[in-house]
């Protein structure tokens, strides 16, 4: 048999022949990039794929509506930092007959890290052309950037659907030029994205509780903005509602659903739409689908210890759809 010793000498030489270190030629680089953002599962004959936008560091800290201290020790109980690295999760839904985008990230109006949309929609299998609508739940820019790529309409053969009440709102320049330099960022991305929708009459608007397509309906939850919108996706039996902005801080907000945040247009409706849909999904078991929650953002609730507050149970991961 041969003695491996005496050929490492020889290695050795070879790799100071070419300059290289045996211990740097067997070490990697690393990669440092994630895999394409989308998961797959099926709601009754709907196949809904979750496609990340990215996410971004929010300082939850200083945006939740109560004590810092309270906000950070909550934080380090479930082992997150006072900055938490936010999800931006979309929606896709394929009823057979209509391909449904539901949000659209925030493309380049939220900051570098977000902006993932479209070449995950496209590892996820599917082309923007082929969307046939987009139901956007509200108009804050990390929901409405993505509808434009490049200056351009990005979604050219969709149909556009917004509550009216949100439209009114985030589309008045009036209303803008009367807003606290704060706040007129969020106007300014919202028309950046709407208008060109709206110029090329592509934008419907609707009120109250509206059938969009079969199998999919709207369904108010005003209060984070003004017309703040869910949306019910029922088929063959089952059921997932897609939240929206209803909650932004899982680790806060499921255990006490009366923490605001300061995106919140008004506080106050916002903490009963939260309260209102918690109590909901807890009592009737569907799944229920978070933009903001750890991607994907899919699970269920349930009413928390002794009755107090609400838990999120996140949806088994599986490899097959």
């Amino acid at each position: 048999m041969l003695n491996a010793t005496r050929f490492v000498p020889a290695a050795a030489l070879l790799a100071a022949l070419l300059g290289v270190s045996p211990s740097a030629r067997a070490s990697a680089p690393m990669v440092k990039t994630q895999a394409p953002g989308f998961f797959r599962f099926m709601v009754g004959s709907f196949e809904v794929t979750v496609i990340s936008d990215g996410t971004v560091k929010l300082p939850m800290t200083k945006l939740l509506a109560i004590k810092p201290e309270k906000t950070s020790a909550a934080l380090k109980r479930a082992f997150l930092p006072d900055e938490v690295e936010t999800s931006v999760n979309t929606w896709l839904v394929n009823t057979g007959t209509k391909l449904v985008l539901i949000d659209t990230g925030a493309a380049s109006l939220f900051g570098p890290t977000l902006g993932n949309l479209l070449p995950n929609l496209k590892a996820a299998g599917y082309q923007p052309e082929q969307i046939d609508e987009i139901y956007i739940t509200h108009m804050h820019p990390d929901h409405v950037g993505g509808l434009i790529s490049n200056g351009a309409i990005a979604f050219p053969n969709a149909k556009l659907r917004i509550d009216k009440a949100d439209t009114d709102f985030w589309l008045d320049e009036a209303r803008m030029k009367a807003a606290p330099e704060s706040a007129k960022g969020f106007f300014q991305g919202a028309m950046a994205s709407v208008n060109p929708y709206v110029a090329a009459k592509k934008l419907e608007t609707f009120s109250g509780e509206t059938q969009l397509v079969p199998g999919i309906r709207a369904q108010p939850s005003h209060g984070h903005t003004a017309g703040h919108t869910t949306y019910v996706v029922e088929s063959d039996g089952q059921k997932l509602v897609i939240w929206g902005d209803l909650l932004h801080a899982a680790a806060l907000q499921f255990a006490d659903p009366g923490v605001a945040i300061q995106f919140d247009t008004d506080q106050k409706a916002a903490v009963a739409e939260r309260k209102k849909a918690d109590a909901d999904a807890a009592k009737n078991g569907y799944l229920v689908g978070i933009t903001h929650v750890s991607f994907p953002g899919v699970g269920h609730v349930r009413t928390g210890p002794g009755g107090k507050g609400y838990e999120w149970l996140p949806i088994n991961y599986t490899s097959n759809k």
